[in-house]
Formats: structure tokens, sequence, C-alpha cells
């Protein structure tokens, strides 16, 4: 008698469709800088997007995502927290593949970079 543990388990083909595949498409630029817009500077409490932080998003046929970015100021510690973050709210994302941020220092980020809302929020007008 064969024991479960030990028994083979049977496979069963599944017909492979043609056309359309059911398989998640990679993510547009919009899907992953709204998942961005999650990660925040914790010194000025607004998110990289808003801040214009965010220089350049290419997303690959297969869903990995090159991230180009930089920091406020060329000494900020936190590069590897945002980072991190942005890999923590782009894995939920559909279609999300390896995530590659670049940290970039050129051309040096000033505050006319940020969007409306983030002037705004920080009392430039």
């Amino acid at each position: 008698m064969i024991e479960p543990e030990t028994a083979i388990p049977q496979t069963q083909e599944v017909p492979v469709s043609s056309g359309s595949s059911s398989s998640t498409e990679a993510p547009s630029e919009d899907e992953v800088l709204e998942a961005l817009k999650s990660v925040i500077d914790p010194e000025l409490g607004i998110n990289i997007v808003d801040l214009g932080l965010v220089y350049e998003v290419d997303i690959a046929e297969g869903g990995d995502v090159d991230i180009q970015y930089t920091l406020t100021t060329m000494g900020c510690p936190i590069g590897p927290l945002i980072e991190d973050q942005m890999r923590a709210f782009l894995a939920p994302v559909p279609g999300i593949g390896e995530v590659r941020p670049e940290m970039v220092l050129r051309p040096a980020w000033t505050p006319e970079m940020m969007s409306e809302e983030a002037k705004a929020a920080l009392g430039m007008f």
C-alpha cells in the first residue's frame, strides 16, 4: 500500500489558449507613480512624486521597473529607506516584476520641481 506522503501526484494538462494571455500585464507608468505617492519624505512629510524627486520611470514588457530618483540634498541619508519603501509599495501592484531604484544627483533637485500641491503644503506661493 502506498502512503499518501509518498504517492506521486498525477498532473493534468492544462490547455494553452491562443490569443490574449490571461497573465497580468506590466503596469502603466501612472500606476507606478500612484503607488510611489505612498513613499513619504520623512523630513518634509510629502510624497516623493509631488516633491519632484522621481525623475524617470521605465517599465519593461515583463513588468520590471527602473526608477531614477534624487534626494532633496546630496548628503541626505534617507536613500536606502526611500528605496525600501519604493519596493514595498510597488510589490502589490499587479504585473510588477523587479523594482530597480537608482539614485541620481543630476540634475540637482530644486523646489521648482515640486507640484503645486507640495508647494502649497509647504507654504510656498
